[in-house]
């Protein structure tokens, strides 16, 4: 019996792609979702899993051909072929008796959310021949948002690891096997396959770039090595040509700021060097991008936190016995932004090539610090909260995010973000946007100072508020009305109320 392999639906209208990669040759036994090849549109890189168990067949598409929309790509032979790949193994745990071999269980890549295909594997916490209880942390991986455990799916000895600690897997890779029987003498045997996965690891960079990327590449006169790749092992993608393409001269400068300055030998024996975690990686591309393609402005006003901290004073004790929640800024603050955006919409929309997306909802991103990086947890639907329900959601949300168990859901379809530098003392700063919205709110240290109050110098707990936005879509005027309406919303809670 076969089964076809075709190709999946590749999107909203998007009709044909590209075979970059085959990962498989004829031959090849595979396991069902294993990755087959690699398909690339316009848009997007789609990765297409074996629908069945089986060998590899005939190979209708080969690498560089376009194809449409549910064209056959190949075929798998199931039954007798599918078998042999199951029996190989077996040589390996003839040490062990038969009864002492037990069930091998396969510890999988979870699921890392939507949009993330790949991650990279931190940390083992065990070693082959550990003894691991079902849903004990095995391994830790960590992706260009949130770290993810993988927890044993059973009982049993640690018989393998194929993917070693640095190693990049895809969504649906195999990480270990776990021996459920508990034999330790099996599991030395198929330990013995591991240190091959460290020359596939190594060898990545030297991998085939997309047919379309050195096609567009040769048509333009782009040489590869100035191109960086974004696709698995750093393969160039089209997408990654085009970028190239488009700004030569701002990726051309890029290598002269590389190199270091010169380093005296004792200086070099007293350093560390550290590789950047994928999250810090991330932040420091989707920063930079904000910085390359928005018109990044930034406005400054001043509020008095007087009333502000009088009605939190005075209810603060009623509200956390009633709601079971600490009464803070920030819900105050949020109120605050829910109703300016109201009156400035630009400033809750998004730029979508030449079309402006206005947002008739509030998803307010809360900007967290972590031990592993700034990550932005989203708050949906903020405008429809109340204060206890806003500082909820922000202690839970802000709870789990130093955790590490921030969801990808939660972190994505923010339209607006409030970062809070003040409590790390910070007296004033410019905060870059969080691609793709159009506005920040910086809040800052509260700190007493003196002001002139109907002709009287009075001391005022004052913080500076600021908003950067962009430019390209929200206009000065837009971007001041927004910051007035929050310092009197928060001057004067009381507005929030009446809705003014």
């Amino acid at each position: 019996m076969s089964t076809e392999v075709r190709v999946p639906t590749l999107g909203e209208s998007v009709t044909e792609a590209t075979v970059a990669t085959w990962f498989k040759k004829p031959g090849d036994a595979v396991a069902v979702d294993e990755m087959l090849c690699e398909l690339e549109t316009d848009k997007v890189t789609v990765e297409v899993p074996a629908p069945a168990a089986g060998t590899l067949g005939e190979i209708v598409a080969a690498e560089g051909e376009t194809v449409g929309v549910d064209a056959l790509l190949a075929t798998i032979s199931e039954g007798a072929g599918a078998a042999a790949p199951a029996a190989a193994p077996a040589p390996a745990a003839a040490a062990a008796p038969a009864s002492d071999a037990g069930e091998a269980v396969d510890v999988m890549v979870p699921t890392l959310g939507e949009s993330v295909s790949e991650a990279t594997v931190s940390t083992w916490f065990k070693a082959v021949g550990d003894t691991v209880a079902q849903d004990e942390m095995l391994c830790e991986l960590e992706t260009d948002k949130v770290s993810v455990e993988v927890p044993a799916p059973a009982a049993g000895v640690l018989a393998e690891i194929t993917a070693p600690e640095g190693a990049t897997v895809d969504a649906s890779a195999k990480l270990g096997v776990i021996s459920s029987g508990g034999a330790v003498v099996a599991a030395a045997p198929a330990a013995a396959p591991a240190p091959a996965a460290a020359p596939a690891a190594a060898g990545g960079k030297d991998v085939e770039n997309a047919p379309s990327a050195n096609k567009l590449m040769a048509e333009k006169g782009i040489d590869p090595a100035n191109v960086q790749g974004s696709g698995r092992d750093g393969r160039i993608m089209k997408e990654d040509v085009l970028k190239a393409a488009i700004a030569p001269a701002a990726a051309a400068p890029a290598p002269a700021a590389a190199p270091r300055a010169p380093v005296s030998a004792d200086d070099a024996a007293r350093e560390e060097r550290v590789k950047m975690t994928r999250l810090r990686q991330t932040i420091a591309k989707r920063l930079k991008d904000a910085q390359n393609t928005a018109a990044i402005l930034t406005t400054y006003n001043e509020v008095d936190m007087t009333e502000c901290m009088n009605l939190r004073k005075q209810y603060k004790d009623q509200f956390e016995k009633k709601h079971g929640v600490r009464l803070g800024f920030m819900s105050f603050f949020t109120k605050a932004c829910c109703h300016a955006l109201k009156e400035v919409p630009e400033v809750n929309a998004e730029i979508d090539g030449t079309d402006i997306v206005y947002k008739n909802f509030v998803h307010m991103g809360i900007a967290a610090g972590t031990p592993q990086g700034l990550v932005v947890p989203v708050i949906r639907d903020a405008d429809k909260m109340s204060f206890a329900e806003i500082e909820g959601a922000i202690a839970e949300k802000g709870k789990r995010a130093r955790d590490g168990k921030l969801s990808m859901a939660e972190m994505q379809g923010g339209t607006f973000t409030i970062s809070n530098g003040g409590v790390y003392g910070s007296l004033m700063s410019s905060p870059i946007l969080n691609p793709p919205q159009s506005g920040i709110l910086g809040m800052h240290k509260i700190q007493d100072r003196p002001m002139v109050i109907n002709g009287e110098i009075k001391i005022r707990p004052m913080m500076y508020l600021a908003l950067s936005y962009d430019h390209r879509i929200v206009d000065g005027k837009g971007a001041v009305t927004f910051l007035v309406r929050v310092k009197e919303a928060l001057e004067d809670p009381r507005r929030l109320l009446m809705d003014l």
